[in-house]
């Protein structure tokens, strides 16, 4: 579908069974302003979410569109939001999560007086919050020290990114045109594909920009969520089956910028390292062998982005059998899991 002109930006609400929290995702994206579409994807709901959305698209027929569709997972709900987004740039919000209004309205702002042929932006960067079951203390995950900030910038302008300062989902927003380009595919039924959603288009952004206000707010802590380490273990074959296709759909060595290259391979081992992780946690044999069938085929069969992978922090620890490499494993996740609170 081609993009429309009045259409600035198209916030994609994935839904499955979100009857309990759409409310609050849905109503963070209606701030008055012009220019914003929403396209809620009912993912196969067998709860009150279709309805509860029919009602927002009956309220809001400007604004808010729905589609009904077969279960087929996330990453399946994502790709139809995007196949049908309108929109000049593309933003994904998760049914748990909302965005801040304030910092929504600086963004339509921002992308509105910058809407002309020579002032796009492949993509627009902004900070995420972390929002944790029962606690207070908000985690804010900025980037001010990592990219230069509020103006036009390429790969070549990237500063020091801290660990925990990845690029997510949460902090990103595509231009849509490209993002359909890059032939970004996401495998259904399948958990974690947010990884090849922010990892797949690197390698074809060239003009970016950093508006540093916290536009999304990241709810965890729930039993029930993706990311909580009881059902991360459960499906640890996911993770395996994404950290794999994040191997395969770049090589490194042909990324020509050594900053961006850099940031793949960091990428990479990050995503190695917590696949290793969850493997020594389950600590099967079945598990180990696991572990070794994914450093074996990081080295055997992509042995450029293994180079890469082995530079980088912990790279090295993560292939040691003994147990005081088991140990450093464990712990860099556990005080990361601690500082960062992302499960």
């Amino acid at each position: 579908m081609s993009e429309k002109s009045n259409t600035i930006l198209t916030i994609t609400i994935p839904c499955y069974n979100s009857e309990a929290y759409l409310d609050r995702a849905v109503k963070s994206t209606l701030i008055g302003l012009p220019g914003i579409e929403v396209i809620i994807v009912d993912d196969g709901s067998t709860d009150g979410t279709p309805k509860k959305a029919d009602d927002y698209a009956a309220a809001y027929p400007e604004i808010i569109k729905v589609i009904h569709k077969e279960n087929g997972g996330h990453g399946d709900a994502v790709m139809t939001g995007l196949n049908a987004a309108t929109g000049k740039y593309f933003k994904v919000l998760d049914s748990d999560d909302w965005l801040g209004r304030k910092a929504l309205a600086a963004v339509i702002s921002f992308l509105t007086a910058n809407d002309g042929v020579h002032s796009d932006f492949d993509m627009i960067i902004s900070d995420y919050v972390y929002e944790k079951v029962g606690k207070h203390k908000k985690n804010r995950i900025g980037y001010r020290r990592a990219m230069p900030v509020r103006t036009s910038f390429s790969w070549d302008n990237l500063k020091h990114f801290k660990p925990w300062q990845n690029i997510l989902m949460h902090s990103v927003i595509y231009r849509t045109k490209l993002l359909r380009e890059t032939g970004l595919t996401l495998p259904k039924h399948t958990f974690y594909v947010d990884n090849i959603y922010v990892y797949h288009p690197l390698p074809y952004i060239k003009k970016m920009y950093y508006l540093d206000v916290d536009l999304y707010h990241y709810y965890i802590g729930r039993d029930d969520q993706s990311v909580a380490e009881k059902n991360m273990l459960k499906r640890i074959d996911q993770q395996l089956l994404v950290t794999r296709l994040l191997i395969e759909d770049h090589q490194l060595r042909t990324i020509e910028n050594k900053k961006l290259r850099r940031y793949m391979s960091k990428y990479l081992a990050i995503m190695m390292t917590v696949s290793t992780a969850f493997l020594l946690k389950d600590g099967s044999k079945e598990a180990m062998k696991k572990r070794d069938d994914l450093w074996h085929f990081l080295k055997k069969e992509h042995k450029y982005q293994y180079k890469y992978v082995q530079k980088i922090f912990l790279g090295r620890a993560m292939q040691m059998k003994s147990a005081p490499g088991k140990a450093i494993i464990l712990l860099g996740y556990t005080i990361a899991q601690k500082l960062l609170g992302f499960n």
